[in-house]
């Protein structure tokens, strides 16, 4: 049986409401930007007006007067507002995929798993995944690049004329043909997935728009402070990936990124400046609502 393509955080129902839930009713409001004790502030007072009215739904119209009396009357309004454009998004009925590159430490993971959560997509996964898998079965002497970092695949092209470029190339053409199989897989089912990773570079990946409803970006930390940063975050946190090899290779990361940000720029994709995890994310759920009111358009 195939399961269902999204779980959107509040499936809002025309004007006859929706039954209320003050989980999913606080779950949706903190996808669309609003603070958390301000969301469970609103859907505590969505829950009171529904029990003094004996009912359990929830009509649209109350939904909105009650968000101005709790969030104010800007934030109130902005909040359904983006509520119902989920609602559009969640019509269209088609899959969503969700690409986010970046380069190392341009904290991919958070934002692809923090956009997952808010559209209610439960695949997600990286291409680092997909390159560890793929080097189970290829050897080192059969598909060399793969068996390195990003920022060290230029050590097996050491004669290019940038090794770097060359070395990262090579490993993201090998990467990409597991990635476009795993795109092809959700396809076929009709699952949406949001896919991470520094291989996803712009131009080299593959065309879906006839599909599904895709989107992508390019994170970029243009502060070289801000991004070391997240380096001694990850080992804060207590994973496995060693800080030094990270802070050694620095200066081809941030190359990398260039690299990435300038492919981006050519081929007109966005590039979103990650200074929070919340703020980038929030411009991911832009560029996916926006391309899901241009589909409707074109409809």
């Amino acid at each position: 049986m195939t399961e269902p393509r999204r779980i959107m955080p509040l499936p809002l129902g025309g004007e006859h409401g929706l039954p209320y839930s003050r989980g999913l009713m606080a779950r949706a409001l903190m996808a669309v930007g609003v603070a958390a004790d301000r969301a469970y502030a609103l859907a505590r007072r969505v829950g009171g007006d529904v029990d003094e009215r004996g009912t359990d739904v929830v009509e649209l119209g109350r939904l909105e007067v009650l968000a101005v009396e709790i969030l104010g009357e800007v934030e109130g309004t902005e909040a359904l507002r983006q509520l119902r454009r989920y609602q559009e998004l969640r019509e269209l009925d088609l899959p969503l995929v969700i690409l986010v590159g970046g380069a190392t430490g341009t904290g991919k993971s958070t934002v692809a798993t923090e956009i997952a959560y808010r559209l209610g997509i439960t695949r997600v996964t990286s291409t680092d995944f997909i390159r560890q898998t793929m080097r189970a079965f290829f050897s080192h002497e059969f598909m060399p690049a793969i068996h390195y970092s990003s920022f060290e695949a230029g050590d097996v092209v050491p004669l290019a004329d940038d090794p770097l470029i060359a070395g990262f190339l090579e490993q993201s053409r090998n990467v990409l043909v597991g990635v476009r199989a795993s795109i092809e897989r959700a396809l076929q089912e009709g699952w949406s997935m949001v896919l991470e990773g520094v291989h996803l570079v712009p131009g080299l990946l593959p065309a879906i728009e006839q599909r599904a409803l895709a989107s992508a970006c390019v994170l970029k930390i243009s502060d070289e402070a801000a991004h070391a940063t997240h380096f001694f975050s990850r080992e804060a946190a207590g994973t496995e990936r060693p800080m030094a090899k990270y802070l050694d290779r620095f200066e081809e990361i941030r190359r990398l990124q260039d690299y990435l940000v300038a492919r981006a720029e050519s081929e007109g994709v966005p590039v979103i400046e990650n200074e929070s995890a919340n703020r980038a994310t929030a411009a991911v759920a832009e560029l996916v609502l926006s391309a899901a009111e241009r589909t409707r358009e074109r409809v």
